[in-house]
């Protein structure tokens, strides 16, 4: 967290007034990060292949929406009070000692005895008004996955794509929960973005394709470069299955506090499409016309966090190395660096003169203002080549470029690899095509 606010990666929300409960503002480099990681899925999802198309639903939608996906009467966590201190927990929290409404229930924020409500279940979907009025017939909500949105307009998307089932529709967007217990930083937070796509599928094909798919998005998190003895598959049990799956994983990650999940692969069964024809009366079903049989799809669903993405690739890539002085620095440090796969990186090289004269910073100009027509680079001549490349190192920038005497007499540079510390003279002219063969994977 120290890193991710010192380099611009992750800044607390509302800072300057004291900062909002588990919302977070991406700085320069992790809206990078982010949106690098937003964009491999959408070409892996989208551009790869011929069976699933896109969409970008409204955040705002009709409040049967809701009704119909069972989010209003089901989407609920059990929630006490302590009457004395005013704080808030949902009802399984271990910390709580005794039973919660008894007089042995004790609040674990102020150790009081006897002031904690007896539980009750709290929506977690953030409620708002549209139109001019705030009444009761004005309420709307902000929507807690981006799934539904997929849903209302499956018929829309298939028409105007002419696809036929199997296939599937990919949306990136914003969700909200009015969570009880948020935190571990981006982990768990309040206003989030979902990568999901949903599949549908002809009953009875379902798990051939909730498999296929299982191999699909490990494959897809292990070409992150995230390492696979910190991963593993986490299969619900009865009592954690949604109220909509059949069956359901979820893809882990073994964080700084603990094995949790960052995607799920679900099998819906036909339940949205179904519920959403029954509510709304219009027909949802499938005409396949090789067999002229008529069905509602079955969905087989994954889900996946892009902030909660995010984290898994900063805490993966997070190291501290020991390391003898560069640069003619001959004391030992501990080194601070990021090794964020390449292609990842929000910074793809940094550019270094030497030294601030003998023309070495308007050749290094010279060069950054021609890579940054083709990368997202930086340009850092403030303080010792050492100081500059750890700076970098924490950025997770994978190349550094050096602008150095011997530039200047046959236009060659030192490329350091952020990774191996190796460094290799590359002729100037040739540095586009040296990064894009570097950064292609």
């Amino acid at each position: 967290m120290s890193l991710a606010k010192r380099r611009g990666f992750v800044f607390q929300s509302s800072e300057i007034y004291g900062g909002l409960g588990s919302v977070w503002d991406y700085g320069p480099l992790g809206v990078e990060l982010k949106k690098n990681i937003k964009e491999r899925w959408w070409r892996s999802m989208v551009h790869e292949r011929e069976d699933i198309e896109g969409l970008d639903a409204a955040i705002l939608m009709h409040p049967k929406v809701w009704e119909a996906s069972g989010h209003i009467a089901g989407f609920t966590d059990p929630l006490v009070d302590c009457k004395h201190c005013k704080n808030r927990f949902r009802a399984d929290d271990p910390r709580i000692k005794g039973t919660p409404g008894q007089p042995d229930g004790q609040c674990p924020a102020c150790g009081t005895k006897g002031t904690l409500t007896a539980p009750r279940q709290f929506n977690l979907m953030f409620k708002t008004f549209m139109g001019p009025v705030e009444e009761d017939a004005a309420v709307i909500f902000m929507r807690p996955e981006t799934a539904q949105g997929i849903y209302v307009n499956y018929l829309n998307v298939l028409q105007s794509s002419r696809q036929k089932i199997p296939f599937g529709i990919a949306q990136i967007g914003k969700a909200f929960r009015n969570e009880i217990t948020p935190g571990n930083f981006i982990f768990r937070t309040r206003e989030f973005e979902q990568m999901e796509m949903q599949f549908f599928v002809k009953p009875g094909s379902e798990n051939e394709w909730f498999e296929r798919w299982r191999a699909e998005r490990m494959k897809w998190v292990e070409g992150l470069g995230v390492r696979s003895e910190k991963l593993h598959w986490h299969q619900h049990g009865k009592d954690e299955l949604a109220h909509y799956a059949a069956d359901a994983y979820d893809i882990q990650y073994e964080f700084p506090f603990g094995w949790q999940e960052f995607e799920g692969i679900h099998n819906r069964t036909d339940f949205d499409l179904k519920n959403h024809q029954q509510h709304s009366g219009k027909k949802l079903d499938y005409l396949d016309t090789t067999t002229n049989e008529r069905f509602i799809p079955y969905v087989v669903e994954t889900s996946a966090g892009a902030d909660r993405t995010t984290l898994v690739v900063l805490c993966d890539a997070y190291r501290e190395e020991a390391m003898k002085g560069e640069e003619g620095e001959e004391k030992e440090e501990t080194r601070v660096v990021l090794k964020l796969k390449p292609s990842l990186a929000p910074l793809k090289a940094a550019v270094f003169p030497l030294v601030n004269k003998d023309g070495m910073p308007e050749v290094s100009r010279r060069i950054y203002d021609d890579l940054r027509r083709h990368f997202n680079v930086f340009h850092d001549d403030g303080g010792s080549i050492g100081r500059r490349y750890r700076r970098q190192d924490e950025a997770g920038t994978p190349f550094g470029i050096t602008i150095d005497g011997q530039t200047t007499q046959d236009q060659t540079v030192t490329v350091r690899d952020r990774d191996t510390l190796k460094q290799v003279r590359v002729a100037s002219s040739g540095l586009v095509e040296y990064l894009k063969e570097k950064l292609a994977t």
